[in-house]
């Protein structure tokens, strides 16, 4: 039995965004809350008014990456619960919406990886915030689907600025070779997990190194996608 299950077992979890206990990390009620992102963009996940093979974001600069599951879109409540993830160490909320997602990646029909790799940050960001939330929600996924996870094929070698403020130009500059991917992953399909995509410029980029050391094909997965 994994640990989180044991311990729900033991010590019933609180409902991340109602509070209510003994009605899981995420209780029914509030998942049906959630802002469900079925008419997208297949390939960046972007919300669109129809599902559509390719938006023109992806038409002008086709990404690197060849699919995206977005959970959600990055809508409320979602907006109030993902930065508790990223700021403010609320690591069961990874638990919560792991499970659900890993759900919805189970009906997807897609292929299994042959690594799952967490979105890296830079090692001084690491030091700074003290855990990566992207590989917090890769863990759980992981877990609940049986994917192999991996979290030293593909590093984040440059420091960047915050991505938050800037537009989507200067958030593809401030990327630019950010990351280098092991040789490891020639051959492979890999799937990238991060918490929420905007522009979707980091993934790209770090998409683009893995294509460039040898992936045979790199797919992305988000817990939410911003319209």
């Amino acid at each position: 039995m994994p640990l989180a299950t044991l311990i729900d077992a033991i010590l019933p979890a609180a409902c991340c965004l109602c509070g209510t206990v003994g009605a899981g990390r995420l209780c029914t009620a509030c998942i049906a809350l959630l802002p469900d992102n079925p008419l997208c963009c297949a390939r960046c996940g972007l919300p669109t008014a129809m599902p559509v093979a390719e938006c023109g974001e992806c038409l002008a600069e086709t990404p690197a990456f060849e699919a995206t599951h977005a959970g959600w879109r990055y809508q409320p409540p979602l907006d109030s619960l993902l930065p508790r993830l990223k700021f403010r160490q609320g690591l069961a909320v990874a638990e919560a919406l792991g499970r659900v997602l890993a759900l919805q990646l189970q009906s997807r029909g897609w292929p299994p990886p042959e690594w799952l790799l967490p979105l890296p940050l830079h090692p001084g960001r690491l030091r700074e915030r003290g855990y990566n939330q992207a590989q917090e929600l890769a863990r759980v996924l992981a877990r609940e689907l049986g994917w192999p996870m991996r979290h030293d094929l593909l590093r984040r070698v440059r420091a960047t600025a915050p991505q938050a403020g800037l537009d989507a130009k200067a958030r593809r500059r401030n990327v630019r070779d950010a990351f280098a991917a092991s040789g490891a992953v020639s051959g492979r399909r890999v799937y990238l997990c991060d918490d929420v995509m905007t522009t979707g410029a980091t993934l790209r980029t770090a998409a683009r190194a893995l294509l460039d050391a040898g992936a045979s094909e790199v797919r992305v997965i988000v817990a939410a996608r911003r319209p």
